[in-house]
């Protein structure tokens, strides 16, 4: 590495699968009271179970402490194929951190590690996970692989995009999603990472390229990456400040507290007409606060997953 590439570097997580590890043993432990109990390696998934059904895989534990039935669904029968996109543009990496960690992380930190821990469990699930990151330009490509080599090769991408400055990286969601698009061949839970802020580009063009990606029956997920209280409720102080725009250097002059109401009611109509439209495309919308835990995104998986089966 360059002296030019080592200042382009900034501080990333120490180890982002021991972090993602327990994220993930985090969550399985607190769901106890979930139909997802008996998650583990050892099987797929469970699924309810159907009258008229083989007996034979239901788990008589897990009715005993829900009082529901449930069958496993084993490794062989679920084979799933997961391909993650992440937005590596210069806005997911608000706001400046110095050294992430699971309490203090920005969008593209959170977005790597809820990434990470999503391949935790896919790879207990034995199943296939590729990954994509882009920007203005497509940073990374991976197709759906479930090798520990393909493990490890995706946690160093991950790695990368959060430990490089990115200086005035625009989006150019609409191009490449059309292209990730065209190499995904067979059917996939696919899931997207971005904060959505698409400059210059139309909604209309934003979803068509969202469409692309339901094409071959594929199952679209969008995680809308934010930080609710800087960039929803505009939470600052009011002094003077510089609001600089990462992607193109823009910048303005401005008390927060002369625009915060303005301010608010922009990006609240703006995140509700997201969800409208996503809901009109029958594209699953998540909305990802930074500031909260991983519960939503693994969740989701385990929902969609039942769902794709």
């Amino acid at each position: 590495m360059n002296l030019q590439q080592e200042l382009n570097k900034t501080s990333g997580f120490k180890n982002l699968e021991l972090l993602a590890q327990q994220v993930v043993e985090g969550f399985i432990s607190g769901m106890h009271k979930s139909p997802f109990h008996g998650f583990s390696a050892e099987f797929a998934e469970h699924k309810i179970y159907n009258s008229g059904e083989s007996t034979k895989h239901i788990d008589w534990k897990l009715f005993a402490k829900t009082d529901k039935l449930y069958t496993k669904k084993y490794e062989e029968e679920t084979n799933l194929r997961c391909h993650i996109i992440i937005d590596n543009s210069s806005s997911m990496h608000y706001p400046e951190v110095a050294n992430l960690s699971l309490e203090n992380l920005n969008k593209i930190g959170f977005s790597a590690l809820a990434t990470a821990s999503l391949m935790n469990i896919l790879k207990k699930q034995r199943d296939a996970i590729g990954l994509s990151i882009y920007s203005d330009t497509y940073d990374f490509y991976a197709p759906e692989k479930g090798s520990e080599r393909h493990h490890q090769l995706l946690l160093n991408a991950l790695d990368t995009a959060v430990t490089t400055k990115r200086s005035n990286k625009k989006t150019d969601t609409y191009t490449y999603l059309h292209q990730i698009a065209e190499k995904i061949k067979r059917r996939s839970l696919i899931f997207l990472f971005t904060d959505m802020f698409q400059d210059g580009v139309a909604d209309e063009q934003l979803f068509e390229a969202l469409q692309h990606l339901k094409y071959n029956k594929h199952e679209v997920i969008l995680f809308h990456v934010f930080d609710a209280q800087k960039e929803l409720q505009f939470d600052f102080d009011n002094k003077p400040k510089r609001f600089i725009d990462v992607e193109s250097g823009e910048h303005i002059d401005i008390y927060a507290d002369t625009v915060q109401e303005n301010y608010q009611k922009a990006v609240s109509d703006y995140f509700s007409q997201l969800k409208m439209k996503c809901a009109q495309y029958k594209i699953k919308y998540v909305a990802a606060d930074i500031n909260e835990n991983f519960e939503k995104i693994l969740l989701t998986y385990l929902v969609e997953r039942q769902k794709f089966a």
